[in-house]
C-alpha cells in the first residue's frame, strides 16, 4: 500500500536563462507550491514560470545558484522543501521517490547513476568527493553534489546561514545534516540531458 503524504510540499527551482518544468510538476502534483527564483535572467524565465503557475521571486542580477536556493527557502511555506535544477536533467516523475520517505527521514537525495554525470572528469571528481565526505561523516554518501533533494523545511532554515551563494550548496547541506546527527537517505533517480540556454 502506498504511503500517504500528510505534509505540504514546496518545490524550489533556481533559474538563470534555462528551461523550466513548472507545468510538468503541476500536472503531476497540482497541490504543490512551485517557487521559481529568477536569478537575474534575461530570457523571460520569470514571466514564463509565472504564466505556468509558479510563484516567482526575482533577483535584480545573477547572484548565484546557492543564493537562489536561499531565497526560495526563506519564502517557501511547505513543511518539506524539494530542490530541483531547471536545466531539464531532473525528472518530475521522480518526486514521489523522494517524498515517500517522509517524515521518517530528514533529507532524501536523488543519486545519479554512475556514468551519467556531465563529464568523465566531473564524474571522477565526484567519486573522490563522495569518498572523502563518507570518511568525514562516517556515512556512505552516494552523490554529494546532487541538486535534486528534499528536506524538512525547519532543518533547511536552521542551516541557511551556512549555505554559500554558489553551486556548492548541496555539499554544505549534506555535510551539515550528517554532522548534526540528522537522517539522510539516497534513492536512485533518472537523469536526462541538460537543456541549457533557453526557456521552454
Amino acid at each position: 500500500m502506498e504511503k500517504m503524504r500528510e505534509f505540504d510540499v514546496s518545490v524550489i527551482i533556481p533559474a538563470h536563462n534555462v528551461g523550466k518544468m513548472v507545468s510538468h510538476i503541476l500536472a503531476l502534483h497540482p497541490d504543490f507550491e512551485i517557487i521559481v527564483i529568477d536569478d537575474g535572467s534575461t530570457d523571460g524565465t520569470g514571466e514564463l514560470a509565472g504564466e505556468a503557475g509558479a510563484i516567482v521571486y526575482k533577483h535584480p542580477y545573477n547572484i548565484g545558484n546557492g543564493a537562489a536556493i536561499k531565497s526560495g527557502i526563506r519564502i517557501a511555506s511547505g513543511q518539506v522543501l524539494v530542490f530541483m535544477d531547471a536545466d531539464g536533467q531532473h525528472d518530475p516523475a521522480d518526486l514521489d521517490q523522494l517524498l515517500q520517505h517522509f517524515p521518517e527521514f530528514d533529507m532524501v537525495v536523488g543519486a545519479r547513476p554512475k556514468g551519467e554525470q556531465a563529464s568523465k572528469v566531473r564524474a571522477l571528481g565526484n567519486r573522490i568527493y563522495n569518498r572523502l565526505a563518507s570518511y568525514v561523516t562516517n556515512f556512505p554518501i552516494q552523490d554529494l553534489t546532487s541538486g535534486f533533494r528534499a528536506m524538512k523545511s525547519d532543518l533547511a532554515r536552521h542551516l541557511l546561514y551556512l549555505l554559500p551563494n554558489t553551486y556548492s550548496y548541496p555539499t554544505t547541506l549534506t555535510l551539515g545534516m550528517l554532522r548534526s546527527g540528522k537522517s539522510v537517505k539516497y534513492v536512485k533517480i533518472n537523469v536526462r540531458s541538460r537543456k541549457m540556454g533557453k526557456s521552454e
